[in-house]
């Protein structure tokens, strides 16, 4: 039966005393280390000096076998009695798994064939007081794994090989924007005096000094335009979003979001960009554009399928979604749908509810939805053909929406009357309805070039294009409801 954790907390701290009482430090600040393991590993016959943390301990009295594992690999110790000092000795007989340490000797080949290290001295840096999962209880909850990512990926490296692989696509994403594509990275505020750029409900906070409330960012969105108006013609930020707002595996109320302005540029022009960045990340970070996902195969490779939403629409409700052109007929459709709607909904809002509910799940290619329904995105720009939809588009990948991105409407006019009705959805319950910016129309009347931006979720992606089945996979540490 597994001993309780303060049990065996109690015999490491026992075995604590016991190092200290020998003069050892068992937290020096200093170490010898001259090799990481992978290097270790290739230097037969040479003298190394190696660190880590303690894996694996086997045998007992005159000869002992130890695994040290740092960031490139693995490596077996092998300690003879013969080598060592008797204070040397009593440290090794008071070592535990998860202890650090750094040790040099000579690299040779067991009789078993593998690679080792003879060890001729060892220092203690880091005693561990508690045992690792796989010692007591293992780390097998799901919800632990995210709430301790350091111990998640301590005993699941693959954890952390997602982790890493995430960091390579964020970078590949920039190399892209910036060397291929000759993008400017800016920064813009997280504490925004006013939220907005997209619908949500925001966190609001205080500022002492000002005496002002302040929001933390929804969207980049209308800062980055502010840019393009400036002069800046191509510019792009990859950073933290905040929503507020439920949490499940495809949402986190902090997560990272890829916002690109060019000036000059319509969707169209978006949509080749977003095809082809994700083509050059998939070739980049994995070497081929065909990856895995839950038990299907993605193909990244240009071109990806375009549809229009009104297609699809009609394909999978039977009408033409301008049929559906009441909030009576909207909400009818989606009682028929079985969609659950809120009573403050306009009828775009419903229809693109259902499509979103009813219409995606095939969706599992890279596939390009275009032109929505003009009255959920304010800030696009109307299609010339048809003033009811307007020029965006929703990215779609194995049946989930993976960033909305349009041509930006740039008609201070437009985009005073489209935000008055967003204020009156307000009035109507709405409180993810966008608000309106005076200080952002302004900057509209001094005039913005035709301009047109991506928003890529990067959370989203890293999921996909490395099979992991949540979004907490890939967040290192993901928002998670406070402990009792």
């Amino acid at each position: 039966m597994a001993q309780p954790i303060d049990q065996l907390k109690k015999i490491r701290l026992q075995k604590l005393e016991a190092i200290q009482k020998i003069k050892v430090n068992p937290y020096p600040a200093r170490c010898l280390r001259q090799q990481a393991i992978v290097q270790a590993l290739k230097m037969m016959d040479k003298e190394v000096a190696v660190a880590g943390r303690l894996m694996a301990i086997r045998g007992h009295g005159a000869i002992q076998f130890l695994d040290l594992v740092d960031e490139s690999g693995k490596i077996q110790l092998v300690f003879r009695q013969e080598n060592l000092s008797s204070g040397n000795e009593k440290l090794l007989a008071n070592l535990d798994i998860g202890d650090f340490l750094a040790v040099q000797g000579k690299v040779f080949k067991t009789k078993a064939g593998e690679i080792s290290v003879s060890v001729d001295d060892f220092q203690l840096l880091t005693k561990s007081l508690r045992p690792l999962p796989s010692s007591w209880y293992g780390l097998k909850d799901v919800e632990e794994r995210y709430r301790k990512r350091y111990l998640d990926m301590i005993m699941n490296p693959s954890t952390k090989d997602v982790l890493v692989k995430r960091s390579q696509i964020v970078q590949t994403l920039r190399k892209f924007l910036v060397e291929e594509k000759g993008y400017i990275e800016v920064e813009n505020p997280v504490l925004q005096p006013l939220y907005g750029g997209t619908r949500a409900k925001p966190f609001k906070t205080h500022h002492n000094t000002l005496n002002t409330d302040l929001y933390l960012r929804i969207s980049n969105e209308l800062y980055l335009k502010r840019l393009i108006a400036g002069g800046m013609e191509k510019v792009f930020e990859m950073g933290h979003t905040f929503r507020n707002e439920g949490m499940d595996r495809y949402h986190n109320p902090e997560f990272t979001m890829l916002e690109t302005m060019e000036a000059y540029a319509d969707y169209n022009k978006n949509m080749d960009l977003v095809e082809e960045m994700f083509e050059y990340v998939a070739l980049k970070v994995f070497g081929t554009t065909k990856l895995p996902y839950q038990g299907k195969t993605i193909d990244y490779k240009r071109p990806w399928k375009r549809i229009k939403l009104a297609e699809l629409f009609k394909k999978y409700t039977g009408l033409g979604i301008e049929e559906v052109n009441t909030l009576e007929k909207a909400t009818a459709l989606a009682k028929k749908m079985k969609v659950e709607i809120k009573d403050f909904m306009t009828d775009g809002e419903i229809l693109l509810e259902v499509f979103e509910k009813k219409c995606t799940e095939e969706l599992v290619q890279p596939t390009f939805i275009y032109d929505y329904p003009a009255d959920f995105y304010p800030l696009a720009k109307q299609c010339e053909d048809n003033p009811k939809f307007v020029e965006s588009f929703d990215i779609y990948v194995a049946g989930m929406e993976m960033g909305t991105n349009y041509s930006e409407q740039n008609d201070p006019q437009i985009l005073r009357k489209a935000w008055e009705k967003e204020k009156e959805k307000i009035k109507s319950g709405n409180l993810e309805a966008q608000k309106l910016d005076e200080d952002f129309l302004e900057t509209l009347e001094y005039g913005m070039p035709p301009t047109s931006g991506i928003g890529p979720g990067i959370d989203r992606w890293v999921m996909v294009m490395t099979d992991s089945p949540s979004i907490r996979d890939v967040i290192l540490f993901p928002t998670l409801r406070p402990e009792k």
